[in-house]
């Protein structure tokens, strides 16, 4: 097969600032890109690295797939504007050939693509605006509808499938979800009830960002709709808009620079964090506060993805509101990033405090953090899941996520704390 070969302006905002320009390449069997600065970028006094391991030069940057990571034939931070499993599902079944990592990239609709970076034409103009307007919160039945077809039925009618594709956008994870504009005006995600769903998971998940917030975790904002039915929607306020305006945002694994998801570890992240964040001490200490969170709760998808950066100026960057936590009460609890090298995935609350100094934190802050945290949890969790409307039988399905072996060791040694203090 020849060789194709596809250029992009990337651009960044809504005033549509050049930053450089993306050159793709198949074969059909092997997928490479390049990337590269736009002199005028570099000149430009509000220039930033698009992600620390892309540094401001005039040195391009080569990325290639493999069969294992097809997603790494694009750089980091653009790869983050692109679906993941749901959306992506979406657009194979919409499009009906097997699509490259750029199709991928240039189908999302550039209303709600994720972050600030934008793909344009030779035309000057933004690629992918042939979707219809973000669909509004009076529409989230029907779009819960459209959502429960496109799990169900692969001969869904292509108009609806496109629609659905239009608002579901570069949002990430296998769930069915969509972007919508709530009666604030904000960009939101709507994340739905599957038919597959065993276990009452959208609510779980607004009681748990809650609680992390009530844990001393910036959180994601989120709430329910449609919370007295049994199909309730998840809605979470997207933190990479500020009114109409856009704010770059990178995946913690292009911030770290890492191959996969899963190929770090928080110390990895904590020392990005020092180096590269405003506030360092600060940021590392709620990356710490986390990963305490994480593992009381029995979180075990916290890989890389699922943490993210926003721009703060100054080629600096700072933690987004945490997102994507889901307690599982009934797997194995293990971390996808883990805690360091020495303590591998383990979700262990004794090699978190070990390595709180990896994370600016001493051990008596630790151990003080802890002893709060695990006291806000016992006291507040089944409070949130109650006012997310989860029964009491679902109550206690879920009771092992927030009741396990590492609450145990925590409210030990949060006691041993108390009485040393």
């Amino acid at each position: 097969m020849s060789k194709s070969t596809k250029r992009i302006r990337v651009a960044a905002g809504e005033r549509l600032l050049p930053v450089g320009e993306l050159i793709f390449e198949t074969d059909g069997r092997r997928e490479t890109s390049m990337f590269r600065y736009d002199a005028d970028w570099l000149e430009n006094p509000e220039h930033f690295a698009i992600a620390p391991a892309m540094p401001l030069s005039e040195t391009p940057f080569y990325h290639s797939g493999t069969r294992e990571s097809p997603r790494s034939a694009l750089p980091g931070p653009i790869s983050d504007g692109a679906p993941d499993s749901w959306g992506r599902g979406l657009i194979r079944q919409t499009l009906r050939y097997a699509p490259t990592e750029l199709d991928y990239l240039l189908t999302v609709d550039d209303a709600t693509r994720q972050g600030a970076l934008r793909y344009l034409g030779e035309d000057g103009r933004p690629l992918s605006q042939s979707c219809p307007p973000v669909p509004r919160l009076n529409a989230i039945e029907d779009l819960r509808q459209l959502a429960k077809a496109a799990e169900s039925n692969p001969d869904m009618p292509r108009e609806e499938r496109e629609r659905l594709m239009g608002s579901a956008g570069s949002l990430g994870g296998a769930r069915p979800k969509s972007n919508i504009r709530d009666d604030d005006e904000n960009l939101s995600i709507a994340k739905f009830t599957s038919d597959r769903d065993t276990m009452p998971i959208e609510r779980a998940e607004v009681a748990t960002l809650r609680l992390a917030r009530a844990a001393g975790i910036n959180a994601a904002t989120a709430r329910l709709e449609l919370g007295n039915t049994d199909k309730p929607v998840a809605l979470l306020k997207r933190f990479d808009r500020i009114g109409s305006g856009r704010v770059s945002y990178i995946s913690g694994q292009s911030f770290i620079g890492a191959e996969t998801a899963t190929s770090a570890y928080y110390t990895d992240f904590s020392d990005a964090l020092r180096a590269h964040s405003a506030d360092p001490k600060g940021q590392m200490e709620e990356l710490y506060r986390r990963i305490l969170f994480t593992i009381l709760v029995s979180n075990n998808d916290d890989h890389l993805k699922n943490h993210g950066l926003l721009y703060s100026g100054q080629d600096l960057w700072v933690l987004s509101p945490a997102f994507d936590i889901n307690p599982q009460p009934q797997r194995r609890r293990h971390l996808e990033t883990g805690i360091s090298e020495f303590s591998g995935n383990e979700a262990s609350i004794e090699a978190a405090l070990e390595a709180a100094p990896f994370f600016e934190t001493g051990r008596d802050a630790a151990a003080a953090m802890l002893s709060r945290m695990v006291s806000t949890i016992d006291a507040q969790w089944q409070t949130h899941c109650r006012e997310a409307g989860m029964s009491g039988k679902e109550i206690a399905a879920y009771e092992p996520a927030f009741n396990h072996q590492e609450t145990h060791f925590a409210r030990h040694h949060a006691g041993k704390h108390k009485k040393s203090t």
